[in-house]
């Protein structure tokens, strides 16, 4: 949102002077209203002013872990505003509705055409049949990983940070990824329709994993898509970027919650009578997972439209307990479900194995990450914050 320079000088309670003084050190990001000398001034950047401001003396207190208005880092990859999601100005769940992972990599990443079809040609062959070898209990993450580093290891091509180079190895990573989730070798042809072809599903759950993929592909500066950007603005490769990101993604808090969500909708499913077991875990303070996000106060629009698709094509006695265990905690808790939520209902309604919300996600977020890695690639700048010290004061002139 963009306020005028008055409203900007009441906010800061400053002089005018002082408001073009943090414009002109990048404090603040200006704009010019067309056909006018006017400008407009960042919302977002005055706040955070406003509060780095208000905790610039040291109090001896650590500041809070999440300050919601910083970092910041400028994009035009994704927008989150009034309940929606947008790629690239483009609304995700419309998106949805038609889209292939590979048409949302060519608009998040620039190309302007849809990468190049996968083949198995893109793999070299002994990795293709190393994919089959891959220990069950592994999971989605650590068969991702076990892939790229063998990958990086052999794919000279991509010390080149060229969008030409990147797009290519952005297609191979992505393609890798989907084998390692299901242990086949990779064919050509659109992600969606390999994995259900290797999960031997029909087209109704085609769809359902393509609207998955569309969908977990980006989701503005969440912690392995900023550790994505920190490792690309280094200038290391593409499988260096989505390597950390994958080691930021594993934690239980961010994709392990995947498997948390999975296993949660398992047992409630399995547990005979779902109002009772829910209720016992309210007694035991035991919070359901995958409900309630920040950034979407009135239901994350990602959900909504998963599981309106999933109640369409799927109208069956599983899905209805989908439905009542959502429903019932929007009774209690008012919180509703979150992607993670529906994307696990989907894996499970379509039986597939386990982790495999986990590795869908996966799937699509490797085509954000390699679109932030491009724009921080153009951006050319290393990103650095600098640290907000609260610790104990240095001794002067030998003081005591």
């Amino acid at each position: 949102m963009l306020i005028d320079a008055q409203e900007a000088i009441r906010r800061l309670r400053v002089k005018p002077d002082t408001l073009y003084a943090y414009v002109s050190r990048g404090l603040i990001r200006a704009t010019p209203v067309p056909g006018s000398k006017e400008k407009r001034y960042y919302e977002v950047d005055i706040e955070r002013l406003k509060r780095s401001r208000r905790k610039g003396r040291r109090t001896g207190i650590p500041p809070p872990s999440y300050d919601s208005f910083a970092p910041v880092l400028d994009t035009a990859l994704c927008l989150i505003e009034d309940g929606h999601l947008y790629y690239r100005g483009v609304d995700a769940a419309e998106l949805a509705d038609n889209a292939s992972l590979e048409d949302v990599a060519a608009l998040l990443w620039g190309t302007g055409n849809v990468p190049y079809v996968a083949s198995e040609a893109g793999l070299p062959t002994w990795l293709a049949t190393a994919i089959g070898t891959f220990v069950p209990t592994m999971s989605p993450i650590e068969r991702a990983k076990s892939v790229l580093l063998v990958l990086a290891a052999s794919d000279i091509s991509a010390f080149d940070t060229t969008l030409p180079v990147v797009s290519r190895v952005g297609q191979r990573l992505m393609m890798a990824i989907a084998a390692s989730l299901t242990g086949k070798r990779p064919r050509g042809g659109p992600v969606h329709l390999q994995l259900a072809k290797d999960w031997r599903l029909g087209a109704d759950g085609a769809d359902l994993i393509r609207r998955c993929l569309v969908l977990s592909a980006d989701h503005e500066l969440n912690p392995s898509t900023y550790v994505a950007r920190c490792v690309a603005s280094t200038g290391a490769t593409p499988y260096a970027v989505v390597l950390a990101a994958l080691c930021s993604f594993s934690g239980p808090s961010h994709g392990g919650h995947l498997l948390r969500v999975e296993d949660m909708l398992s047992d409630l499913i399995s547990s005979g009578s779902i109002k009772s077991s829910i209720n016992d875990r309210w007694r035991r303070g035991e919070r359901l997972l995958g409900f309630g996000h920040a950034l979407y106060p009135d239901g994350d629009p990602r959900a909504r439209e998963l599981l309106d698709a999933l109640r369409h094509q799927f109208p069956k006695r599983m899905t209805a307990a989908i439905f009542e265990i959502a429903e019932a905690e929007l009774e209690k808790s008012g919180r509703a479900p979150i992607v993670d939520y529906a994307i696990a209902a989907i894996a499970i309604v379509l039986g597939l194995p386990r982790g495999s919300a986990q590795g869908l996600f996966l799937i699509g977020r490797s085509v954000g990450w390699i679109a932030h890695a491009v724009e921080q690639y153009a951006a050319q700048t290393i990103i650095r914050p600098r640290a907000r010290y609260v610790g104990p004061l240095p001794s002067i002139g030998g003081a005591k």
